[in-house]
């Protein structure tokens, strides 16, 4: 194993676990897996075929990954909580507000952190929607909580969160924030909001089924645990069948079952990604993207997502140069992390070049 000075996995000793033949620029849609999750999959599947899977043993997984997320994210793990679905969390969140809360979301965010919200109108629920650049100054006293992606899935747009921290503070407001699109490659100390919300399947390089929440310690007992079942218990495998409640005390209170395999996969995946440090992740994805900026001759930007027009010509353009990327809201969306290389970027620059513009 390649280690850097300071004891953690180097950018380029990580990118000899991915193996695609295509240069991939697609993890904000999903995540590349690592050779070790992969091989984690594989051997945990063929423990099942054998007849020797332990549902009980697939608790390690699951409570390695919620470590190194917390870890990640900047919390105790204690206040993480596991499930399959941001949606399902964000719902939970929804489900606690008040009659008659105002919700003040960012126009055109992705509609698991939106949806929630929206279903609670019969209770007087009302939602607000604003450009995501005027977020911070459209916060008043009468704004219940704030519910926002750190970085849009759109077009990579990284909100100004300590505007908007810093907004909140000031009139009491609660964040809901959702680190799909940052967790992975942008530090994101999710200690600083009332809660978080993330998928595991892009910037995480998990397997799609395993999501995250973070709840603020003094605000776990302000949401009902609607979802919960045995796996919420305060001693899991001895509250498999009937009552009394008897719920964790902390963020496990949220646990949904988990999907086994998943959480090997996420498991590896995750350990991968504190290898290498948050830190780095961040300077080598929002480099690389930087990168691919100036040599289309694009201004630079604090993301790891590049958003732009594209002429008729790129689609084949991006298939003759084995290039993976996709639309999004009318705008080619290109995205870079740690199994991003600089070739493939030049690669990307050489094929694109004179065919986007922002």
């Amino acid at each position: 194993m390649q280690l850097s000075e300071t004891g953690v996995l180097t950018v380029e000793a990580a990118q000899n676990e991915f193996s695609s033949e295509l240069i991939f620029l697609n993890t904000a849609t999903m995540g590349l897996p690592p050779r070790r999750t992969l091989e984690a999959i594989r051997a945990a599947l063929d423990v099942w075929a054998s007849g020797g899977a332990s549902a009980v043993a697939y608790d390690d997984e699951v409570a390695r990954a919620r470590a190194n997320y917390a870890q990640l994210v900047g919390v105790d793990a204690t206040l993480v909580a596991q499930g399959s679905q941001v949606s399902v969390f964000a719902g939970l969140i929804a489900a606690s507000l008040p009659d008659h809360a105002e919700v003040l979301t960012s126009s055109g965010d992705f509609t698991s952190v939106v949806f929630p919200f929206h279903v609670q109108a019969r209770r007087g629920v009302r939602v607000l929607e604003v450009p995501l650049e005027e977020l911070a100054g459209a916060v008043t006293a009468e704004t219940t909580l704030v519910a926002v992606s750190a970085v849009q899935s759109a077009d990579g747009r990284v909100a100004d969160l300590e505007a908007l921290t810093q907004a909140c503070a000031a009139t009491g407001t609660r964040i809901m924030l959702d680190t799909t699109q940052a967790a992975g490659w942008l530090p994101v100390d999710a200690a600083r909001f009332a809660y978080t919300v993330c998928h595991g399947y892009k910037w995480l390089l998990a397997p799609r089924g395993t999501a995250f929440l973070t709840v603020q310690r003094d605000l776990m007992d302000g949401i009902a645990p609607h979802t919960a079942g045995w796996y919420a218990g305060a001693d899991r495998w001895n509250s498999i069948y009937g009552a009394p409640l008897r719920l964790s005390s902390d963020a496990r209170r949220f646990d949904v079952s988990p999907a086994w395999l998943s959480w090997v996969g996420t498991d590896a995946s995750l350990a991968l990604l504190c290898e290498v440090g948050r830190d780095a992740l961040h300077e080598h994805s929002v480099g690389l993207a930087n990168r691919f900026r100036a040599g289309v001759g694009l201004a630079p930007s604090n993301s790891a997502i590049v958003s732009m027009l594209a002429d008729d010509q790129v689609p084949e353009l991006m298939r003759a140069a084995r290039i993976v990327g996709v639309t999004r809201a009318g705008r080619l969306r290109l995205s870079f992390h740690v199994s991003t290389s600089a070739g493939d970027v030049d690669t990307a620059i050489e094929a694109l070049s004179g065919h986007v513009r922002l």
